[in-house]
Order: C-alpha cells, then structure tokens, then sequence
C-alpha cells in the first residue's frame, strides 16, 4: 500500500457531506448489511435526518488515488447539546434513555456513524480521527462524550459472553447510567460473573467499544438489538473529568507513525 498523507477537517460543504455518506455506505449498507428508509441506494449514500445537524469529521488521505471524494477515508460525526436541542433530540434518544446526562448540567458531545475505510483499519487513521476529535472537544469545552457502538448482528445468545462482561466489568456509575429504552431493553448480564471467558469475551468487542473502554468508558444499563442496521448496541459514555492522565495522553497524543 501506498504512504498515506492524512489530514482532518469539518465538513464544510455538500460535496464533502456526500463524501462522507457514500463511506458510510460502502461500510455500513454494503459491508455490515444495514438498511433504512433514507438510505439512497442508487447513490450509494448512507444518510438519515439527523446529518444536517451534525458536524462531519471526515479524514482524507490525499496520497490515496482516484477523485477528492474517493479519498475521505474515515469519518465521526458529533452532535453537541445546543446541536441536538435544534434537531430535537439526541439520535441515540431513539435507544436510550439519556435522561441522567441530559439532567447533569454537563456539556455532551455526542458520536456516531464513526467508520474507516477496510483499508485503513488498525493502523495510523483512526489516531488521526482522534487527535482531530480531541481538538474539538478541547475547543467546544466537552464534559461528557457519548454514542452508541454496535456488535454486528442480532443474536443475543452468541454475543452473552461480551455483553456480560461489559455489564459486570464496564457499567457506568450511576451518574452515568443511561438504560435502554424500556420497549426495547435487552439485559446484558446473560452470564454469571463465575462463569465469563474474559479472554473469549474480548475477541468478540469490535476494536472501537475496546478503544473506548481503554479510555475510561463505561456502558449504559442494557443494549439495544437494531434490526435495520443489523447490529446489537450498547452505549458508551465518557467523562474527561474521570479520565486519568495516561488515558487522557492515549486520546491526545501525537500521532508518531
């Protein structure tokens, strides 16, 4: 693979928006099997509602071949209170009851839609998204950042070593503990303490949730099974003021390959 030459910046227009859609969609619609009834398939973009109200963080590789467009590589996309109070709710409303966070008086960032390219993944890139995101949250003074990350697919018995795991070990204190929707709750706690396989249990979590709770983040009371995208959600929360040092200096380091 070629040398990439990344950098990072705020969508700033519609051709850079569409960019970041049509990742979306080679990601979620055709390589995770998502669906929905505002995704453009004959564009081949990945969109809903929510995406004029958010700011797109998409990360371009400028070495990569092909049109501007064909080189965002990785995209996040940020919900901020004052943003979510003009789209009328957070996205993740739809899954989780954020009363406990909406009731802190803290400022809330919230993330989503965070993909990259298949050909980008455990490298360099996403320590480029971060550093960018970390930047933002800096500049807009976030106290508490939160979203939902997903295990792709819908059956609950093949994921009970992950989601129990993540109960007993990563719950969010009470100040923190965002539940499932009571309509569409589903208990994580599928197996006793005694009886978990850490070590099985954490091939299972995608790389992004292992990241997350690297960081300090814990996870919200039950998870979510999203048929459209064909996932099973949990949320993840973090609060910068419970971060320690070494897990702030992992989220703003340099990046140094």
């Amino acid at each position: 693979m070629h040398q990439p030459e990344f950098s990072t910046k705020l969508v700033e227009n519609e051709e850079e928006l569409r960019a970041a859609q049509r990742l979306r969609y080679r990601v979620f619609v055709e390589e995770l099997g998502a669906g929905g009834a505002e995704v453009d398939h004959e564009a081949r973009l990945e969109k809903d509602r929510f995406d004029p109200f958010f700011d797109h963080l998409i990360l371009f590789d400028h070495a990569r071949p092909g049109a501007k467009e064909d080189q965002v590589v990785g995209v996040y996309r940020l919900l901020r209170g004052d943003q979510a109070a003009a789209a009328g709710q957070f996205y993740s409303e739809d899954e989780y009851d954020l009363s406990v966070l909406k009731a802190s008086g803290r400022k809330l960032l919230e993330l989503g839609r965070s993909c990259l390219d298949v050909d980008y993944r455990g490298g360099a890139a996403m320590y480029h998204l971060w550093n960018a995101l970390a930047g933002y949250v800096l500049r807009h003074e976030v106290e508490i950042l939160f979203g939902v990350a997903s295990f792709h697919g819908t059956d609950l018995a093949t994921l009970a070593q992950p989601l129990s795991m993540l109960h007993h070990n990563h719950l969010a204190p009470e100040d923190l503990r965002v539940r499932a929707q009571a309509g569409h709750y589903a208990a994580m706690d599928r197996v006793a303490p005694a009886d978990l396989d850490r070590r099985a249990a954490m091939v299972q979590v995608p790389a992004l949730i292992k990241a997350y709770l690297r960081l300090g983040g814990f996870v919200g009371d039950g998870a979510y099974v999203d048929h459209t995208f064909n996932t099973t959600d949990v949320c993840l929360i973090m609060d910068t003021e419970r971060m320690n040092a070494k897990q702030k200096s992992i989220y703003t380091k340099e990046v140094t390959r």
